[in-house]
């Protein structure tokens, strides 16, 4: 580990001075490990003292962003940045009824799905193993294993008097970063961006290029919820809506020269507003995406502040497969401004999950391509905000209860699934219904309550047919189509518009006066 992190440039004189003090270091940790492994009161595990105690201990002086990854972790890392793993292909969630894990739904296309696996089915054996009290990753490591094995799954149904047991044949099943992009309305298209793996540059393309880019007007590019990822493919996504050689990013660090990332490919002249839908929980590689089109003033950024991890790392994989993740360098975005935001004064919990959205560094100021003011220290600002709706009291019981993913699978077990269609709403029988069956299952909540939140039960409730009767993309497509935020993004185009028209025109007059 050391090996990969200490760099070359020192003098000897330094060197040597180093080397003693991380010798002297090191014979003081093994002399402690070597008390505890010989008097703790309990059998000491080197792996638990040593993977999950010392070196995390020691990453966390340094930032909140420096993780080791033991084997298990590092596999799933390895998994994300590649974009594909071999399984049956499902999202699986702790079922507090029963101890167990259920299906939310079955990945469109996947072993799971062709085999007949349903959103509410409880895992109850997998391959003979029981999954009572089996935490959900536990569970999904069972699901996992080579391409072309079978995996036996036994679940309970509700509505079948019976367990199901169904054979599945493992395969290859993709992680798409970038979801299937669709027409908002003509001419209006939507894509939105989970994360950054290897592939999501090329899925953003591919998605744009199935749509015609030629038809495009106006573009609402969803980042929220992104925490990042591979900082190259962000480059690259930003690449092709910015002008050819214009600067995406740049990074820095104590052992690694500035570097600086253009756009090497450019828009090809393919020129039409964006609005970048930002909240709280995009970060890292997203914020890399939304300062460079906003420095650039290419797009209109909507939402809430950021998150403001400026911070890179790279990632060392060490013996017995497990890795390191360092923070190596900052970056900064075009303007030239940092965005992380401070963690040394406060503590780690409070910085992932901080009350106060307004911060920045006013010593930190940056301008835009056409002159407007932008600061580091507290993430992406948005051009306009948009401030989400609080969630109930009663909206928070239901989530955590799956109360409409329950009740759904429950439904159409028992009603024709043919009568569902595509423009379907829930109707009073069936809000009747839910409500008797929240009362059934100790729901507490009053009449008042209920109405309050009628609007909201009905979306819940159509969303989760949806995924029951068609599939996860068809419901997404749905829920994203009447999302209050995405409607009013779509009314902000024009001030994108207006925006990119003034960064054109100063633009040509820069190359006109050179």
């Amino acid at each position: 580990m050391l090996g990969g992190v200490l760099g070359p440039g020192l003098t000897d004189v330094a060197a040597a001075s180093n080397e003693s003090e991380v010798k002297s270091s090191i014979q003081t940790f093994s002399k402690v490990f070597d008390l505890l492994e010989q008097n703790f009161a309990d059998k000491v595990s080197a792996d638990k003292a040593i993977y999950k105690g010392a070196i995390p201990g020691m990453l966390r002086t340094l930032d909140p962003h420096s993780s080791f990854f033991d084997p298990r972790d590092f596999q799933l890392l390895r998994e994300e940045q590649k974009g594909h793993y071999y399984g049956v292909g499902m999202t699986v969630a702790p079922s507090v009824r029963t101890n167990r894990t259920m299906v939310i739904a079955p990945f469109e296309g996947s072993p799971a799905y062709k085999a007949g696996i349903r959103p509410g089915d409880v895992l109850m054996f997998i391959n003979d193993k029981s999954t009572e009290n089996l935490r959900t990753d536990e569970v999904a490591d069972l699901l996992k294993g080579p391409k072309g094995t079978q995996v036996q799954v036994v679940v309970s149904r509700e509505g079948s008097p019976n367990n199901l047991t169904f054979s599945i044949t493992r395969d290859e099943i993709s992680r798409k970063s970038v979801q299937d992009a669709f027409w908002l309305k003509p001419g209006i298209a939507y894509i939105d961006i989970e994360q950054f793996n290897e592939n999501t540059s090329r899925e953003v393309d591919d998605n744009i290029r199935r749509l015609g880019e030629a038809n495009i007007k106006g573009l609402i590019l969803d980042l929220r919820d992104n925490p990042g990822g591979l900082l190259n493919e962000g480059v690259a996504v930003a690449d092709r809506f910015l002008d050819k050689g214009q600067t995406v990013v740049k990074h820095a660090g104590r052992s690694s020269p500035e570097k600086k990332y253009e756009a090497r490919h450019g828009n090809g002249g393919r020129i039409y507003p964006v609005v970048v839908l930002v909240n709280r929980y995009s970060a890292s590689a997203a914020e890399i995406v939304a300062g460079a089109l906003q420095d650039h003033d290419r797009g209109w950024i909507f939402g809430e502040n950021t998150f403001g991890k400026g911070l890179v790392q790279t990632v060392y994989p060490l013996t017995e497969n497990t890795g390191l993740a360092l923070t190596t360098a900052k970056y900064y975005t075009p303007s030239n401004r940092l965005i992380q935001r401070d963690y040394q004064n406060t503590s780690f919990f409070d910085y992932y999950y901080r009350k106060n959205l307004e911060s920045k560094n006013m010593n930190d100021v940056g301008m835009t391509d056409t002159g407007r003011k932008v600061y580091g220290g507290g993430g992406i600002a948005p051009d306009e905000k948009w401030e989400a709706p609080k969630g109930t009291r009663m909206q928070a019981a239901l989530f955590r209860g799956y109360a409409f993913l329950n009740f759904s699978a429950q439904y159409l077990n028992t009603h024709d699934r043919k009568a569902i269609t595509r423009d379907w709403v829930p109707d009073q029988g069936i809000l009747n219904d839910f409500k008797q069956y929240l009362l059934k299952e100790g729901a507490q909540f009053t009449e008042a309550e209920f109405t309050e939140n009628l609007d909201w039960i009905k979306q819940q409730l159509r969303r989760e047919i949806f995924v029951n009767a068609f599939s996860i993309e068809d419901a997404r497509k749905m829920v994203v189509s009447t999302d209050p935020m995405v409607l009013k993004a779509t009314d902000s185009l024009p001030k994108a518009k207006e925006l990119l028209d003034k960064a054109r025109q100063l633009l040509v007059q820069r190359r006109t006066r050179d």
